[in-house]
């Protein structure tokens, strides 16, 4: 009787730490999954006409690029296509009115973070990263003339006001930090002025997933990991049902015999008793 009830207690006791287990699983996929982030290449928010703009949708299977103003850019799911995190698609050739803020929607009702860009039919802009920037970081900005790839005389300004001047047409910010977020542009002796754009400073925290699970989870439409894991489990504990039935029914098997002898034991010594 105590070999039975330790054997159910071990049971009970695997089938709570393989529950464990998938449940953390889970917690790791939608943490992984979560991560639904719009990146650019090449990571600068000026671009001039006719330049092309590959957008990469993080964690997402389809990559569906919405535009503030012209809403899904059907031009960028022509060139869809999948990617080891995600997928991807690009605008072949930017005009004027593709300026502006682009995401894309994941499951679930959310939203990537957003990128802005600005295309221009001047011939100066300025190359600032569009995405974010982590603090102590080095950026470097650069004053691009459309009509030579020389090195030019270049004058860089924040909010407005005149910063630095650079022959070479690049400006190096070491180590920066939040007092260098803000608006830029750069102007070219000759040629003109770029238009401002934000070049934005995280600080460097991360986000923190704890258990159990996020109730906001964003999956692909190719693959939904509750429903494996779910199978999954069903399946070890049809497993840990077989294996207990068998330990049960070999405890029986075993005892058997014991109590057989027993009671044959008992029977010839009332036997001899008798006589």
């Amino acid at each position: 009787m105590f070999s039975q009830q330790q054997d159910n207690m071990e049971v009970t006791a695997l089938c709570t730490k393989l529950l464990l287990i998938v449940m953390m699983l889970l917690c790791e996929q939608d943490h992984k999954v979560n991560a639904a982030s719009l990146l650019i290449h090449p990571n600068r928010a000026q671009f001039f006409v006719y330049e092309a703009i590959t957008f990469y949708c993080e964690g997402v299977s389809y990559c569906e690029i919405v535009h503030e103003s012209k809403g899904q850019i059907s031009s960028c799911n022509k060139t869809n296509k999948r990617t080891s995190t995600g997928s991807s698609c690009t605008i072949t050739n930017v005009y004027t009115d593709d300026s502006g803020k682009y995401w894309f929607d994941a499951e679930g009702g959310n939203k990537s973070n957003s990128v802005n860009i600005i295309v221009s039919d001047g011939s100066v802009i300025l190359e600032i990263p569009a995405l974010p920037v982590m603090k102590g970081e080095t950026v470097t900005l650069r004053c691009r003339n459309k009509t030579t790839s020389s090195q030019i005389l270049a004058h860089f300004y924040h909010y407005g006001e005149w910063i630095i001047s650079s022959s070479t047409g690049n400006m190096i910010m070491y180590n920066v930090s939040k007092s260098d977020e803000g608006l830029y542009k750069c102007n070219n002796s000759g040629a003109g002025e770029s238009a401002e754009s934000w070049l934005i400073i995280k600080d460097g925290q991360t986000e923190t997933v704890s258990f159990p699970c996020k109730e906001t989870v964003v999956f692909s439409p190719s693959f939904n990991p509750w429903i494996i894991s779910t199978v999954l489990f069903a399946v070890l504990l049809v497993f840990v049902g077989l294996l207990h039935f068998v330990r049960s029914y070999w405890h029986r098997v075993v005892s058997a015999p014991r109590s057989e002898s027993g009671s044959t034991g008992n029977q010839t010594g009332f036997g001899e008793r008798a006589d």
